[in-house]
């Protein structure tokens, strides 16, 4: 989810430059350096590397307990490093870290756009500016504010489900696959299927998952995908906006001088995403994993989503320990590169 995703931090930071239309106009000179020019993007890409490799066990582990039964997460930590040792909890890491930046990118992007028409439209047609209003010093987020930034999100998070689907699946089956080649009692035709996905790079795994399901294999689960993202990516920009304006008004200062509240939004939003969220994105990985082993054309049954009950949340507390590091180690490394790159000499201009 770009919900976990964590660039949405960085949207926020461009909106003191545009509370009025009139604004467009003032040209600025930009750094001739390229570095310096997309520092936002290069900050930001190697910050998401960076807190996806750090926080990939856990989502490693997240993912084994939502598609098979364990008495707990040190359970899972323990029978994964028993039968598979330190490397089962990073089997599958290569598709997210290839899709990282592609996804932040497109996902930033269309979130930035969004959240402009949006509030545009809210303050022609309903004479209330949520960006203008955010700036305000003293402001607290209101109805107006939570359905801008929320749509906005959602229209994000629908935008990258065509793009990161693919992508996601192939980690999953890769988390999973040792499991599956382990199962007893299943029918030989798809034990040998679920066999062929055994100990396989991302790129075998992708072909592996077209071979079995055709092209229209990589996007099983889409429309589970799509609800999952739509949601959880809305929920999480509303929160994580309303919730740093919340901080920085108590505490009175700018919301770029407050990196307290911005890791403390960054983290909250992650949890209140996933809560309310997780019994989709539990269906969603049992629905793909009991896919990867059928065959073009056989029907795959949809497991129903059921709210409240207690299978469905298995694995809920390490996504939520996992959200909490991803956006700790993002937004902090994000800052660490981005002075970094501020404080470089400039190409010097051509006489």
């Amino acid at each position: 989810m770009p919900a976990e995703s964590s660039l949405q931090n960085v949207t926020t930071v461009s909106i003191q430059t545009r509370t009025m239309p009139q604004q467009h106009s003032v040209s600025k000179e930009e750094p001739r350096r390229w570095i310096k020019r997309y520092r936002t993007e290069v900050a930001a890409s190697s910050a998401s590397v960076l807190s996806t490799v750090t926080a990939f066990p856990l989502d490693s582990v997240k993912t084994r307990m939502q598609t098979y039964p364990y008495d707990g997460a040190l359970h899972c930590v323990k029978t994964t490093y028993n039968s598979e040792g330190m490397r089962g909890f990073f089997r599958g890491v290569t598709a997210p870290l290839a899709s990282v930046t592609l996804v932040r990118t497109v996902s930033f992007s269309i979130y930035q756009r969004s959240k402009y028409v949006y509030s545009d439209w809210m303050g022609r047609n309903l004479g209330f500016c949520p960006l203008e209003h955010v700036n305000k010093n003293g402001a607290y987020p209101n109805l107006g504010t939570i359905a801008c930034f929320g749509a906005a999100g959602a229209t994000a998070g629908s935008g990258i489900t065509l793009i990161a689907c693919p992508f996601e699946l192939t980690k999953l089956s890769a988390q999973v696959s040792v499991l599956m080649a382990n199962q007893k009692n299943v029918d030989p035709k798809k034990q040998a299927i679920a066999l062929s996905y055994h100990n396989k790079g991302t790129i075998k795994t992708l072909s592996n998952i077209v071979k079995h399901r055709g092209y229209a294999g990589m996007y099983t689960g889409l429309n589970l995908h799509l609800l999952r993202d739509t949601l959880g990516t809305g929920i999480y920009f509303a929160t994580y906006e309303s919730s740093k304006q919340l901080l920085t008004t108590f505490s009175g200062t700018d919301a770029h001088k407050n990196p307290i509240a911005v890791l403390a939004a960054g983290g909250l939003c992650g949890i209140v995403s996933w809560a309310l969220i997780y019994p989709i994105d539990s269906v969603k990985s049992i629905y793909q994993r009991n896919a990867l082993m059928y065959s073009k054309g056989q029907k795959v049954p949809i497991p129903k989503i059921q709210f409240f009950r207690r299978d469905m949340y298995r694995g809920l507390g390490v996504s939520m320990g996992r959200s909490a590091a991803v956006n700790a180690v993002f937004f902090s490394a994000f800052e660490f590169f981005k002075k970094r790159i501020n404080v470089l000499k400039d190409a010097p201009y051509e006489a």
